[in-house]
């Protein structure tokens, strides 16, 4: 199966408790790394491929070396191949070293990198996944699936923020628990009733 997922913030300290762009409450960085690996874990197969738009981490240490392998030690828990688009706190240099340790899931590599995005067909759907959010303008058969902007929402039905913390998963009964990627059947439900909210809104 595909799924796809955005910001997770592996790391990322400062968005503990409640902060005012994306809330996590949580104790520590080690208690909500395990969480999202956790809840991955229970929707994800080792054989699955999970597009992953962005934000993978957010650690910085000295020699830069060190946060590189505590992310790739915390990647290599996760079931599943991962498509990393690169998001605007994921570094080149992650990437290169992520690229460095590479190795072989089902004959296929855990790792693929893509810089922008990628355009994907699914079920008679176009989708194109990227970090940022877009503009699209009249492109109805395309679904923008993105990250980047956490629990805020684009008012347009072809905007779906994908993120673990986007209010987007709101749409779906029962929420999904904290970290766990989506699956394209439930992007699908997340379009159809978003589509619905906002024409109620005019």
């Amino acid at each position: 199966m595909q799924f796809v997922t955005a910001d997770t913030h592996f790391f990322h300290s400062s968005l503990l408790g409640n902060d005012q762009f994306a809330p996590r409450p949580f104790p520590d960085v080690a208690t909500m790394n395990q969480t999202i690996i956790d809840n991955w874990n229970r929707r994800v197969g080792e054989n699955d491929l999970v597009y992953h738009l962005g934000d993978i981490a957010l650690y910085f240490t000295k020699p830069a070396q060190k946060s590189y392998a505590a992310v790739e030690k915390v990647l290599r828990e996760l079931n599943g191949r991962l498509v990393l688009i690169k998001g605007n706190h994921d570094s080149r240099a992650l990437f290169k070293y992520l690229a460095a340790h590479n190795y072989q899931v089902a004959g296929q590599p855990k790792y693929q990198f893509q810089d922008v995005g990628v355009l994907l067909k699914y079920d008679h759907r176009q989708y194109y996944l990227t970090h940022y959010p877009l503009m699209l303008g009249i492109a109805p058969q395309i679904i923008n699936l993105h990250g980047h902007i956490h629990h805020y929402s684009v008012p347009i039905k072809e905007n779906i923020n994908v993120g673990i913390d986007a209010p987007e998963l709101d749409y779906l009964t029962p929420k999904p628990a904290f970290g766990t990627p989506l699956s394209f059947p439930e992007i699908e439900q997340i379009y159809t009733a978003k589509a619905a909210d906002l024409a109620k809104r005019k």
